[in-house]
This record gives structure tokens, sequence and C-alpha cells, in this order.
């Protein structure tokens, strides 16, 4: 395993839905792949996670998830462009970006008018 807990847990959960399993528990979290995991299940590809000790269950109901390497840098007007490379089409999917005011969305980047820098994409 990498130190990318983000991208290790992301690539478990694909791993897990291409053996057709609904849900995955990870050993090693942190507070930013929770945060992750949090706006993922407000907008519905994670159907719930519990924190059980040190163990993170996860359930899911995705097309696919994947972890942004390198976490590029943007600002609002590169979003657009993102969004067709990482997304299969403008309204389906998000792309989550860490910015000053937290994890957001692709949708509320551009409400706001803030870049940051990519985490990853579910769809």
């Amino acid at each position: 395993m990498s130190h990318d807990i983000i991208a290790d847990t992301l690539n478990e959960i694909m791993n897990a839905k291409r053996a057709r399993k609904s849900e995955i528990i990870v050993k090693r979290h942190s507070n930013l792949l929770l945060n992750v995991l949090e706006v993922a299940k407000k907008h519905g590809y994670i159907a719930e996670f519990k924190k059980k000790g040190r163990e993170l269950e996860i359930k899911f109901n995705l097309n696919e998830c994947k972890a942004i390497k390198p976490r590029f840098d943007i600002s609002c007007k590169e979003i657009e462009k993102y969004i067709r490379r990482y997304l299969p089409a403008r309204d389906f999917g998000i792309l989550i970006i860490t910015t000053s005011k937290g994890l957001l969305t692709h949708e509320e980047c551009l409400k706001k008018n803030i870049g940051g820098s990519l985490i990853a994409y579910f769809y």
C-alpha cells in the first residue's frame, strides 16, 4: 500500500465493485477521507459509512470513483476542462475539490467562483 489513504480506499471500493460486493472494511482512514466520503454520501454515491474503532465500514452504490493524481491546482476558469476530462457527461458525477472553504464539489466551486486542488471524482 502507498501512503495515499484516499487513493487506496477508492481503489479498494472499485475492486470490491468489480468483485460484485457492495461494502468494504478499511483499516486505515483519515479525516480527509471521512470528509470525501461525506461529500459522496451527500450526493448518493456512498450509501453509508461507519467508524468502528480503527476500522471504517463503507457501503456504496456507484459506477466509478477514483483519486486524481497528481493533485492539480486549478482556478475556477479551469474547472470545465477537468469536468470534460474526468466525468462521462456534463450533469453526471462530481469532482471533489479541496478549497480554502473546505471540500466542495465542482458545482459549488463554480457558484462561489473559487478554485482549489482536485482530490477525486465519483459517478
